[in-house]
């Protein structure tokens, strides 16, 4: 796992807390994490997790004191940052995840229309054919955004929905959250014990 590099991505759906505990636990795994977060990715961290960090004068050195790691493990890139290495597919990440993925998010990376760096990395994962995994946060789904996460799925992107389950037992809000955190880990092939698994 210490060999993996993983872009993340946070955008600007409801759902902030699955793309941090998803950062550490990836983190935590052994793997180096790229993040790019947008600009309504920010607001929504601000307003559900009380995290003000637009604006900061040292985001890096800010994101790295709060998943306690460092620079080597951990890089930041802004969203109009297209000269990132990230957006080449010459330095390609292993694989990327965008959590929480808004349904305006996915919809661009379906069709290909790049206006910042997380949808230019997503977009250089479907043209270098490596692993992209999106957790939609959205609901009622209308036909649009069935549409478009079923032409994503056809091209070979993992769609993991925010959907926490209860067979195993959650007694907190962070027990829900783990279990979904817990799916998008096992469909990006990384172990963890976040939930209790069926049967056992």
């Amino acid at each position: 796992m210490s060999a993996r590099h993983l872009a993340l991505g946070l955008t600007g759906a409801s759902g902030s807390i699955y793309g941090l505990k998803l950062c550490r636990e990836l983190l935590r795994a052994g793997a180096r994490v790229s993040l790019t977060i947008s600009c309504a990715g920010f607001a929504v961290l601000k307003t559900e997790c009380g995290l003000d960090w637009q604006g900061c004068d040292d985001l890096q050195g800010e994101l790295c004191r709060y998943f306690e790691t460092g620079p080597d493990r951990l890089s930041y890139y802004a969203e109009n940052d297209f000269c990132a290495p990230i957006a080449s597919g010459s330095a390609a990440p292993d694989q990327m995840i965008v959590a929480p993925c808004s349904m305006g998010t996915l919809a661009r990376i379906a069709h290909g229309v790049s206006g910042n760096l997380l949808e230019r990395t997503a977009d250089v994962m479907l043209k270098e054919g490596r692993p992209l995994l999106l957790v939609p946060r959205e609901t009622p789904l209308n036909a649009v955004h069935l549409e478009n996460m079923l032409k994503l799925a056809r091209l070979g992107v993992r769609i993991v929905p925010a959907m926490p389950a209860f067979y195993q037992g959650p007694e907190t809000l962070e027990d829900l959250v783990d279990f979904v955190v817990g799916k998008v880990l096992d469909a990006a092939g990384v172990e963890h014990g976040l939930f209790r698994r069926w049967g056992s």
